[in-house]
């Protein structure tokens, strides 16, 4: 099952999620990834329950439903993962860049101070 097909048995089933109370699909987003971990427990145990082996029992239209707000959860919280792995990377190279860009102006300030006054005065006057 695709993505897109997940979240439109979503939409058109209007399911709703175990959260204090229930809530929409597009609400999952909103939540921490520990909320969601929450939600999963709750649904893999309705899942359990209803996969207790019995003679009498078929399987129904709402264990494919369990299964597919199971996976719509997993979804979203790989979605909530990933996205902080790349704020992360991001933040790194933003710091790494940073401090070459301090440690190429302090190799610039050392290269002035090896000047001689003659050679700053010129500078000097090339600005002017």
């Amino acid at each position: 099952m695709t993505n897109d097909d997940m979240f439109e048995i979503a939409v058109r089933n209007k399911l709703r999620f175990p959260f204090r109370g229930l809530i929409s699909a597009e609400d999952l987003f909103d939540l921490s990834v520990e909320n969601l971990d929450s939600i999963f427990k709750t649904l893999n145990s309705q899942v359990k329950q209803a996969n207790e082996e019995s003679l009498l029992v078929a399987r129904t239209e709402e264990d494919d439903t369990l299964n597919t707000m199971i996976e719509i959860v997993k979804y979203i919280v790989k979605v909530k993962l990933d996205e902080e792995a790349a704020r992360l990377q991001a933040r790194e190279r933003r710091l790494k860049k940073q401090k070459i860009m301090e440690i190429v102006a302090s190799k610039q300030d050392a290269d002035l101070q090896t000047k001689s006054i003659d050679e700053l005065q010129s500078m000097l006057n090339e600005l002017d």
